[in-house]
């Protein structure tokens, strides 16, 4: 997969886990929708491909 590729695929991922936690429901599961973010935004291949394209 692409640098850009992956980087929109983790944008997606983490905007349906921000939808998730901006729904109007009782808020008892923050802490797993957070670790959810968290192994999106740290997977070693999205950092990566973010620093080969700071690097362009």
């Amino acid at each position: 997969m692409q640098d850009e590729e992956l980087a929109l695929q983790a944008v997606s991922d983490a905007q349906r886990i921000l939808e998730e936690y901006l729904k109007p429901q009782p808020r008892n599961n923050e802490r797993a929708l957070l670790d959810q973010l968290v192994e999106v935004l740290d997977r070693p291949s999205l950092i990566v491909a973010v620093g080969r394209m700071h690097h362009r």
